[in-house]
């Protein structure tokens, strides 16, 4: 016991060294946690009081109540600040000192304002204990303050549960409890909140899944950062029209889930990095064409990129270090007109473009991975890799080429190229020749100058290379037409293509449906509606008439498979929207070392 001063006396030197030197809070030991939480647990029998004629009645309280105050609202307010520094376990910067008496609206952190519903009543608006380092839990009596519109307790040292009373909060636009120590599942009550769109829970240690509710719900910005969340994102996940969302630092795993492409016109900022996601990524994150920032690192993603990246026009900085990628770093991902920063460190790539060396305003990481360069893996450790590649149209998180292409799934069949066959019966000729000339007039009937569709019948070895490049360089022929509409950015080029020069030919229009090029599996798709064309007939593989093949499509065939990265690139460079909010214009929460620091507390326990 001799020692027990001393030791309390050695806590507050390091507790305002602590003060002096940083903003770090001191850590709660678990034990006071547990204590701060039970003494929460107990107040909730005044749950079912929370009305006018039961936790308003004086006899309810064991503080001060004989005061007039300016309307009832500001007594309800004052009731529930008094019982909420009643429930301060620390507050080592006296921040509740002078919450006493009636005039609420002047104590620290308390912000009034005219209610929104009678200008002539003063209300509390708002509660801001931002860094105010107190220790405590929040107390039910928190349901009182049903006018406030932001709530701000960031990087405090609050314990116990986010208590159900807060669903009375309905005015709350803001809520802000990082940094805490606030535990339990998801606090699915601040689903309640009808007017919520700012919610911020990072850094506490909530723990288990996600509701899927939470991206149905019109959030503008979703940080549930550096808890203990576990079990796959939901499947509606894209639903959310948050413009900002950070789900790092947690234990999600599975798929990253493929409904992330509706979130294209909103998403400015997403955060995946360091939890277990694994599986391809989707060709649906090629549609978040609002994006200023991607980050998947950390993660356990496989496979290669996606094709389509070019589409990412206002993406800025994209980080998918730390993973087990594999193939190629394509042009299309390094030449990006807004890109600054590209990390692609600690993978397995074998192969990059020219274009990917850090110039200018442009960075790029690409150590540790497989490149015929300094500062990589060892062949020994690509090897088991490389040698292994992952399928992606089999695997389970990327679906095969059949599938429709998610930029622009319906435009595709607006050409019909039935509508020219008037105009070919004899010029169709030359392309069946190659079987027999004569059998062409049968097929000239079915006047199908289509037979640019005759790609669809890759066969013929030597037409394959140049027609077969057409489907995927249809959406080539958009930079052309990207002239003609440079207002509409990154889709701009596929609508184009049929109004070309190739009306006389419809086919091309045939080839301007694989706008699938956005993402690249589908066009495979493309030679699909080319079926309906009479290229069956033409199935000869007769080389004789190639060049006449070609004619129609002879802009394409130049740049058929690049072509469609480079092309969308200007046309989409012009938008030059809002520059996002930086994901750490938020980030008010602490480091998450702050928990880790020492236990000593300078303040005197209830035992003694």
């Amino acid at each position: 016991m001799a020692h027990l001063p001393r030791m309390r006396a050695l806590g507050c030197f390091f507790f305002i060294s602590l003060l002096s030197s940083s903003s770090f809070s001191l850590a709660l030991t678990d034990a006071e946690a547990t204590y701060i939480a039970r003494r929460q647990l107990l107040t909730f029998s005044k749950l079912d009081h929370l009305s006018e004629g039961g936790i308003l009645d004086s006899t309810n309280f064991d503080f001060e109540l004989n005061f007039t105050f300016e309307n009832d609202r500001l007594k309800k307010a004052y009731i529930a600040l008094q019982a909420w520094k009643k429930a301060t376990y620390s507050d080592p910067h006296n921040t509740t000192g002078n919450w006493d008496g009636p005039d609420v609206c002047q104590y620290t952190g308390v912000f009034c304002a005219p209610a929104l519903d009678d200008p002539n009543v003063t209300v509390v608006a708002g509660i801001d204990l931002n860094h105010a380092d107190i220790a405590g839990h929040l107390p039910v009596e928190i349901g009182l303050l049903t006018d406030i519109s932001l709530l701000h307790l960031n990087s405090n040292r609050f314990c116990g549960i986010i208590p159900k009373s807060i669903s009375k909060l309905t005015l709350l636009y803001e809520l802000d409890v990082s940094n805490n120590r606030f535990v339990g599942p998801f606090p699915h009550v601040v689903l309640e909140l009808p007017n919520l769109k700012y919610l911020d829970i990072r850094f506490n240690d909530f723990e288990g899944a996600l509701p899927p509710a939470l991206f149905d719900k019109q959030l503008d910005a979703i940080f549930i950062n550096n808890n203990r969340f576990h079990s796959n994102l939901p499947e509606n996940f894209g639903n959310s029209p948050a413009s900002v969302i950070v789900v790092a630092q947690n234990h999600f795993s599975g798929c990253l889930p493929k409904s992330i492409g509706k979130m294209g016109e909103t998403l400015d900022e997403i955060n995946f990095a360091h939890n277990g996601l694994s599986g391809c990524l989707p060709e649906e994150i090629t549609e978040l064409q609002s994006a200023t920032v991607f980050d998947i690192s950390e993660n356990k993603f496989v496979g290669s990129l996606p094709v389509g990246l070019e589409y990412l026009q206002k993406l800025e900085e994209i980080s998918i270090a730390q993973n087990m990628f594999t193939g190629n770093v394509p042009e299309s991902l390094c030449t990006l007109p807004s890109v600054t920063n590209i990390s692609l460190s600690y993978n397995y790539f074998e192969n990059e473009d020219v274009s990917c060396v850090s110039s200018g305003n442009l960075t790029i990481e690409d150590d540790s991975n497989c490149l015929d360069k300094p500062s990589q893996k060892t062949k020994a450790a690509c090897l088991p890799v490389t040698s292994h590649p992952v399928d992606c149209a089999k695997e389970g998180c990327r679906k095969s080429p059949s599938r429709k292409a998610p930029k622009h799934p319906e435009k595709p069949h607006q050409p019909t190229p039935t509508k020219p066959r008037p105009r070919t019966p004899t010029k169709p000729a030359p392309i069946s020749s190659p079987p027999t000339p004569q059998p062409t007039p049968k097929p000239s009937p079915s006047p199908t100058p289509t037979p640019v569709q005759s790609p669809p019948p890759p066969t013929p070895t030597p037409k394959p290379a140049p027609i077969q490049s057409p489907p995927p360089p249809t959406p080539v022929p958009s930079p052309s037409p990207p002239v003609s509409k440079p207002p509409t950015p990154i889709q701009s080029p596929p609508p184009p293509i049929p109004i070309p020069t190739q009306s006389p030919l419809p086919p091309v229009p045939v080839h301007s449906p694989p706008l699938p090029v956005a993402s690249p599996p589908p066009p495979v798709h493309s030679p699909p509606p080319p079926v309906h064309s009479q290229s069956p007939p033409p199935i000869p593989t007769p080389t004789p008439e190639p060049t006449p093949v070609q004619s129609p499509p002879p802009p394409h065939h130049p740049t058929p498979a690049h072509s469609p990265p480079p092309t969308p690139v200007p046309s989409p460079s012009p938008p030059v929207s809002k520059p996002p909010t930086p994901i750490q214009s938020p980030p008010p929460p602490i480091p998450t070392n702050s928990y880790s620091i020492p236990t000593p507390i300078c303040f005197k326990t209830t035992n003694s």
